[in-house]
């Protein structure tokens, strides 16, 4: 136990109470393969992946062979300082016909560009992977259009989170990147950053809800990071979470509102137009919204006519209705399956982005999101989580209309423990 100062014992005692420290134990898993390709076969069911490139050159931004990435330092992080800890205190809870490819249009998103995205898909290309698209004839014919599946289910730590974070994580500057990293999460990105300080030799503390799924909790502690909780109903994830970082001396990565993290996020759409070439659409779920601006930025950078249709669960539509107000409007805390979505303000940043670009907001119920999590299930032989299977579950059940010829769904995680899944599918 290292002393602090009486001072910051008082300050850890005025932000800190009602949260509960925990160090989850957990096995630490394997790596896994750092990328390639994945065989559509293995999958079963009836997949098919189309192989329709668009030129590098045009989503990389590479000229004469060379990558437009910067180095991973290029964005200065958290000011430099040495990591400060203060002394624990006893009993403290912590608690159509195909439209044309464009080539490279910059949307209107001074914040995040598409130039952004490029560079996070070079600097996270052999650390992610590169999930596979799959396709289901049943599935094409029950939504009367071409479905082409992201399947970020397959991304290291089980979703699309990963890669916000570590290109995050990457562009921090050497000094505050060896401080350590914060952050806080109700899963998903926990697990991101504390595999992406792992991976750039650093340490993480993540803040994460008393009720998050036990599964997501030991695979965050198994990456190496604390874990520190609180009560998502009566605490404020936000003041809690940076109080945590200057106690500690740590860069704090939010899980959204962060242009690197939604650069990151940008990557997954990147990656499915070179795949499967020009959409007509994309459908991606809604929590915080940094997967949603990432994927506009992207997607109408390179397909300026494309519709962008984000999806929230009916419990917890801020977007929905911070898109009709003309400004973010807060809800309740939602209470839905779709833990990961349970987002009750969108971000400033995110907002702004969203308000821009994305076409429309749909909304489904948790009885929704099952159905679509048992039909790829049946048919895929996939797992989705109930937040992975909520953009899918809004194009099969009609609450999209008309569906364009060619649709994109992210498909945006697959972190749910056997027990939760079999659960829910037989509810």
């Amino acid at each position: 136990m290292v002393a602090g100062s009486r001072e910051s014992r008082r300050r850890a005692r005025r932000h800190l109470t009602g949260a509960v420290r925990e160090q989850a134990a957990g096995r630490r898993p394997g790596r896994g393969s750092a990328g390639g390709p994945y065989d559509p076969e293995l999958f079963g069911g009836e997949v098919a992946v189309p192989r329709v490139k668009v030129h590098p050159a045009v989503l990389l931004g590479r000229g004469g062979g060379e990558a437009a990435a910067s180095g991973p330092d290029a964005r200065a992080g958290a000011e430099p300082r040495g990591r400060r800890r203060g002394r624990r205190v006893p009993g403290a809870r912590f608690s159509i016909p195909q439209p044309d490819i464009g080539t490279g249009v910059m949307t209107d998103t001074a914040q995040v560009t598409l130039e952004d995205i490029r560079e996070a898909a070079a600097r996270i290309e052999g650390v992610a992977h590169r999930t596979p698209v799959l396709r289901s004839r049943t599935l094409d014919a029950l939504v009367g259009a071409e479905v082409f599946l992201k399947c970020e289910n397959f991304q290291r730590i089980g979703a699309f989170k990963f890669r916000g974070a570590y290109n995050a994580a990457a562009r921090l500057s050497p000094q505050a990147r060896a401080a350590g990293i914060a952050a806080y999460s109700s899963g998903n990105h926990a697990q991101a950053i504390a595999l992406a300080a792992r991976e750039l030799g650093t340490s993480a503390v993540i803040l994460m809800p008393e009720d998050t799924p036990r599964s997501k909790k030991d695979a965050t502690a198994g990456y190496g990071a604390e874990i520190v909780t609180y009560d998502r109903y009566t605490g404020d994830r936000v003041a809690i979470g940076e109080a945590l970082a200057a106690e500690r001396g740590l860069a704090l990565i939010p899980p959204y509102e962060h242009p690197d993290v939604i650069a990151g996020q940008g990557t997954a759409a990147l990656e499915l137009i070179d795949e499967v070439g020009a959409l007509d659409a994309l459908v991606a779920p809604v929590g915080g919204g940094g997967l949603m601006a990432g994927s506009a930025t992207a997607v109408k950078g390179l397909v300026p006519g494309a519709r962008l249709i984000g999806v929230e669960p009916e419990a917890g539509n801020d977007t929905q209705r911070s898109l009709a107000a003309g400004s973010r409007v807060a809800v309740p805390v939602p209470r839905t399956i779709a833990d990961g979505l349970a987002a009750n303000i969108p971000g400033e940043l995110t907002f702004s982005i969203n308000q821009r670009l994305v076409d429309e907001i749909a909304t489904v119920g948790d009885d929704e999101i099952r159905a679509a999590m048992r039909l790829v299930f049946e048919r895929l032989k996939i797992v989705v989580e109930p937040s992975g299977a909520a953009a899918l579950a809004a194009l099969v059940t009609g609450r999209i209309s008309p569906v364009p010829p060619r649709v994109g769904v992210i498909v945006s995680g697959g972190n749910i423990s056997a027990q939760r899944f079999a659960e829910l599918l037989a509810d």
